[in-house]
């Protein structure tokens, strides 16, 4: 069970520019994470994600990694990262760090020496191929961020492939040497004691060696180019689970190392199972499944029924937020902001079978910041503003103290500005008032962690008009039935199973069964047991 710790587990990802600057630069690091981290363990969660915080020129905050082995000066030093781990250990909190492999920063040494000439040491650790007879690109293949994704060099007279930005190249994973390279890396943070890795973009990493053209995908919306077409030749290639099963390897040789994939693609659930059933595989992994759709009781429960069909014994994870999308009370609440809407959320996503990640502020009920087009930093947000606003406003720092200058997070101004409506639900007004979203979070993850129906239980959906989600989750001896209402409005239904359901009180509140009819408000949420008969 020990090693199985993430089976289950509420993991609390942690964006270190944004989260506490220690040393008034206006910038969040490793000690300000130190400093908090009694407040994360107060919440109830299993452990940490701690977003890159390592050696970069920050073209893309931290996803350009120019040192894999070292901490950026801007959020500190290798000790102060360990004097971290070691305040996690004396809380009971797991660590697990950001690993961006498939793609460095053009700063890499490695980069460096590959860009100079075609029969380097290095020469062959990225993706470069000779242009078109016309000079053109080899091919069709669109960056996330805007343009082609290929990038000439002189140097070389080749291009090399980037998916974001031409300051980000990717390896070339069809080399064994790079593979290797890599995995010493993960054998770096893992002997440093490390529980494990978030993987960036882990379905990214092998690129279609023949370079073919990605067909198009009939869309009529679409911001980017890169979301015209079906990625079938630069990511999820069937060649990627080599890797996966190498780095997989590495991890068996430390009991209790995990790693969780990030999965973006077309056929989001579908890959998530495949790149988690097996030994072999990861351990979990999670899609922009929630993190894109949309707040609707139909679509939450197809997808949650199109995991439950693959009969696998794979474990998913879910997220509703992080720091690439808009924070969900704004994405998923429309004019609503209330606490309701918020507490539902947590309730929610700590329902669900799989293992659950709480972004910052998401215990706050922290809504999507506005920035003003000259605060910008984000290279997606420049790039496509203001149809697409970019990431920043998911990522402003969070909000400490509702009276203090910079909401308690710094000394000076930070690197994003903190938005009002997010200093209204600071985290001193929050902790000082019992019905706050943060006093319900550290109830509902506490009493969560003692039912091992929603620990380790299985999922049953249940057929239910919407704007209502229903299942029922089991384990052992326990079953319980948990049912979702997912508007403002109340509702009110026949008992959705067969039982003498009674609601707990040490769940979400709002909800009552009288005889055969079970009572939502709006926003509400029931979880109930069978109600043991007392022995005569």
């Amino acid at each position: 069970m020990q090693n199985d710790w993430w089976r289950g587990a509420v993991i609390y990802q942690i964006y270190p520019r944004s989260f506490m600057d220690s040393n008034g630069d206006g910038v969040g690091d490793l000690p300000g994470i130190t400093g908090q981290l009694a407040y994360v363990a107060e919440l109830g969660v299993d452990g940490i994600w701690l977003s890159p915080f390592f050696t970069s020129p920050m073209q893309d905050f931290g996803y350009d990694v120019a040192d894999y082995r070292d901490v950026d000066p801007l959020f500190g030093t290798l000790a102060d990262f360990e004097r971290l781990l070691a305040r996690a250990r004396e809380l009971g909190l797991k660590v697990i760090i950001d690993q961006v492999y498939s793609h460095t920063s053009d700063r890499h040494p490695w980069f460096q020496e590959s860009r100079l000439s075609r029969d380097n040491a290095h020469a062959d650790w990225y993706v470069w191929t000779d242009p078109r007879p016309d000079g053109a690109p080899p091919n069709n293949w669109q960056s996330v961020f805007g343009g082609v994704a290929w990038e000439w060099e002189p140097r070389r007279r080749q291009y090399y492939l980037h998916n974001f930005l031409k300051s980000q190249p990717d390896l070339n994973f069809h080399n064994p040497a790079v593979r290797e390279a890599i995995l010493d890396i993960a054998r770096f943070w893992l002997e440093r004691g490390v529980d494990g890795f978030r993987l960036d973009t882990a379905n990214f990493y092998m690129h279609d060696a023949e370079l073919r053209d990605n067909p198009p995908k009939p869309v009529t919306d679409a911001v980017k180019p890169y979301d015209m077409q079906i990625h079938r030749y630069d990511r999820s290639r069937p060649e990627n689970l080599v890797f996966i099963q190498e780095l997989r390897r590495v991890l068996d040789d430390y009991p209790g190392a995990m790693a969780v994939g990030e999965i973006f693609c077309e056929d989001q659930v579908g890959r998530m199972a495949e790149y988690t059933s097996g030994l072999g595989r990861l351990h979990t992994a999670y899609s922009f499944s929630f993190l894109e759709g949309p707040f609707e009781a139909g679509y939450i429960h197809d997808t949650l029924a199109q995991w439950e069909s693959q009969g696998l014994k794979a474990w998913p994870s879910w997220a509703f937020s992080n720091h690439d999308r808009p924070r969900v009370v704004s994405r998923w609440a429309g004019e609503d902001l209330s606490p309701t809407k918020a507490k539902l959320l947590i309730a929610l996503l700590g329902s669900l079978r799989g293992s659950a990640f709480l972004y910052q502020g998401e215990e706050l009920g922290l809504p999507e910041a506005e920035i003003p087009y000259e605060r910008i930093v984000d290279p997606d947000g420049l790039a496509f503003w203001p149809m697409n606003r970019g990431r920043d406003g998911c990522r402003t720092p969070m909000p400490w103290q509702a009276d203090a200058a910079f909401g308690g997070f710094s000394t000076v101004e930070p690197w994003l500005p903190i938005d009002k409506p997010q200093l209204d639900r600071a985290v001193d007004l929050q902790t000082r008032d019992g019905d706050s979203v943060l006093q319900f979070t550290r109830r509902f993850l506490g009493w969560r962690g003692q039912q091992p129906a929603l620990l380790r239980g299985s999922l049953e959906l249940l057929s239910l008009p919407a704007p209502l989600l229903g299942f029922l989750r089991a384990h052992g001896e326990q079953r319980l039935l948990c049912v979702f209402n997912l508007s403002g409005e109340s509702r009110e239904l026949p008992v959705p199973a067969a039982g003498n359901w009674q609601a707990l009180e040490g769940a979400a509140p709002g909800a009552e069964i009288h005889g055969e009819t079970l009572a939502l408000p709006g926003w509400g949420t029931l979880i109930a047991s069978v109600a043991t008969t007392p022995a005569a």
